[in-house]
């Protein structure tokens, strides 16, 4: 009697279980005062690349400028610049979306974007693969990787050259260059 009625099948449903997860928690602060007290490393504030005795500005890919830039840091671009950019000490890059029309002063320039006008760098100028050069090239040192654009005249500065630190490689500046693949040194 008992046995002989059915229960209706129904899956027997566990209560949930409680986990306890670990909960993203806000690191405590390190104390920091304007006194100096704590020696805190600002190295992580700097960007990739940058000296501890350099900073490097940056002009965005949406910005536009018509003028002069001079300064005494170093400078990315991935804008466009119009006009002239001075930075006599400094080291400009100019960025992969950069489009500048500009004659360029500085102490070493990067090309990875494009460049149309003269560029002077005491120590040296980098043309990479996929930059652009319509211009002049003044400097005691050269490179300019396969696939690179260039169109214009390269004068080798050797006053420059003995002005600069007197690196291993400013003595190859003077070699010629020989046709082979991979970066070209000057």
């Amino acid at each position: 009697m008992w046995g002989s009625q059915k229960k209706p099948e129904t899956p027997q449903v566990a209560p949930p279980e409680t986990k306890n997860f670990p909960v993203n928690q806000s690191p405590k602060p390190a104390p920091a005062t304007w006194e100096g007290t704590n020696n805190m490393s600002t190295d992580a504030l700097r960007p990739m690349g940058a000296t501890a005795d350099r900073a490097t500005a940056r002009l965005g890919p949406s910005l536009h400028i018509k003028g002069e830039i001079s300064g005494n840091e170093d400078l990315l671009i991935d804008g466009s610049v119009e006009g002239l950019i001075q930075l006599d000490e400094r080291k400009l890059t100019v960025g992969a979306t950069a489009k500048l029309t500009a004659d360029i002063i500085a102490r070493e320039v990067v090309v990875y974007g494009s460049v149309k006008g003269n560029l002077r760098a005491k120590d040296r100028i980098e043309i990479k693969k996929d930059g652009s050069v319509n211009g002049d090239l003044t400097t005691a040192r050269i490179s300019i990787e396969d696939g690179a654009y260039f169109k214009g005249s390269i004068e080798i500065d050797k006053s420059a050259e003995k002005e600069s630190h007197g690196s291993a490689f400013s003595k190859s500046a003077s070699a010629p260059a020989a046709a082979t693949a991979g970066p070209k040194t000057i």
